[in-house]
């Protein structure tokens, strides 16, 4: 039910309040005298009016006003711009926001009242963050940028057009896979954002925090190469390590979560132990005093990329056919043995085939969870140990005490 009856006068008050608010901002930002030939805070005002005039003839029959109406506003609109230019004035933002004014008091009348205010409080906030947006234009990386057009490509262009039915005997469904892809890229698209607005400026450990959202596997290998390099900041990126490590957990159980909430419940304690006990060993590690500044982010690259999503559908794929052949032909122990195999890269395909209501929930399926993420996280250690030499000792009872957990909760 409507708390509001748009009746006449109230969508006239829209028409008028509108105009004025456009018109407003236009004379607000000091415009010069040649530009204000165009439009001010009354004529704006008028222009909406007359798009409401127009609009209620349309309502009495006369078909043909608001085309009339449009031409003799881009007429005028016209006209002006050519004063504009001969007085060296530049631009079309005013003549484009006077013709969106007048479509706006047309639609006050004849339309859903949401239209004609969404487009009257948008042009009205364009108008009015111009400086705002060129800078923000000025800092844009264009390889962030890129990123975003290919988030798009894949989301509103790609998965409309894929087929949403199952094919084969391993009920594959190309909607839905490209579905998870777009998931789990998008998490780690998130986490490559934040990491690299806040990670350089409030330390290594928040870094790490973020990183392990895009890719933990990648931080581990950054601060190692960081430990290695900058022998002081070696301690403070092993708690980045850890802290990258223990957010694998979080990410894991959201992405379980979102495509199969009744496995979701069945683990869920057992990642926040294991995401609880990375969090306190990062705690427990002795940080360095010294504030040199170090930028782990370079070392990571953008996660959202078209090819990487195309690679990530495929294993997917080839992991969901496997999974289910190894369960039906070689049973618990070759299942448990592909979770320990496929550790040692990127676990997200594998997990993502496991849970995809493809296999009952239970025991065998929640071991070969926390099995694989075992094995990607046992790697992780022998990454940083590897490349941070004067933290093997250390780096070997952390990462220790996590398998001994891992193993302890794969058996309860």
């Amino acid at each position: 039910m409507n708390l509001i009856e748009w009746n006449d006068q109230l969508r006239f008050l829209v028409a008028l309040a509108l105009g004025f608010l456009v018109g407003l901002e236009r004379e607000s930002r000091g415009v010069t005298i040649t530009s204000k030939l165009t439009a001010g805070v009354r004529t704006y005002t008028l222009i909406s009016l007359f798009g409401f005039g127009c609009a209620w003839l349309y309502r009495l029959k006369i078909d043909f006003i608001i085309p009339v109406g449009i031409i003799v506003i881009g007429g005028m609109i016209l006209a002006s711009y050519f004063v504009k230019q001969k007085s060296g004035a530049v631009g079309w933002t005013s003549e484009i926001a006077a013709l969106l004014t007048f479509i706006v008091g047309v639609l006050s009348l004849i339309a859903d009242v949401w239209i004609p205010m969404a487009l009257g409080i948008i042009t009205t906030l364009l108008l009015s963050e111009k400086a705002e947006l060129e800078g923000y234009i000025e800092k844009l990386d264009k390889s962030e940028f890129l990123a975003v057009i290919k988030f798009l490509i894949v989301t509103i262009i790609i998965l409309p057009a894929l087929p949403d039915k199952e094919y084969t005997q391993y009920n594959l469904n190309p909607y839905r896979i490209w579905q998870i892809v777009i998931l789990v890229s998008s998490i780690g698209f998130v986490g490559y954002f934040l990491m690299k607005k806040f990670g350089d400026k409030v330390g290594l450990w928040l870094s790490g925090l973020m990183g392990g959202i895009a890719s933990s596997t990648a931080v581990s290998i950054a601060m190692g190469n960081i430990a290695r390099k900058n022998e002081h900041l070696a301690r403070r990126a092993f708690q980045a390590t850890i802290l990258a490590s223990s957010v694998m957990y979080l990410r894991i159980l959201v992405i379980i979560y979102l495509l199969n909430s009744a496995l979701a419940f069945g683990i869920w304690w057992k990642l926040l132990v294991l995401f609880s006990t990375g969090v306190l060993m990062s705690v427990l590690i002795h940080r360095d005093n010294s504030e040199t500044p170090a930028d782990p982010i370079s070392t990571l690259h953008n996660p959202f990329e078209i090819k990487p999503a195309v690679i990530f559908a495929f294993l997917f794929l080839l992991l969901s056919v496997v999974t289910i052949w190894v369960k039906q032909f070689l049973g618990i122990a070759g299942l448990l043995a592909l979770a320990m195999i496929v550790g040692v890269t990127d676990i997200d395909p594998f997990i993502v085939s496991l849970i995809n209501k493809q296999l009952p929930a239970g025991q065998v399926i929640y071991s070969a969870l926390l099995i694989s993420m075992l094995s990607n996280t046992v790697v992780k250690g022998i990454y940083f140990g590897f490349l941070s030499k004067g933290l093997k000792k250390q780096v070997v009872i952390n990462f220790g005490i996590w398998v001994v957990v891992h193993v302890i909760l794969i058996f309860i």
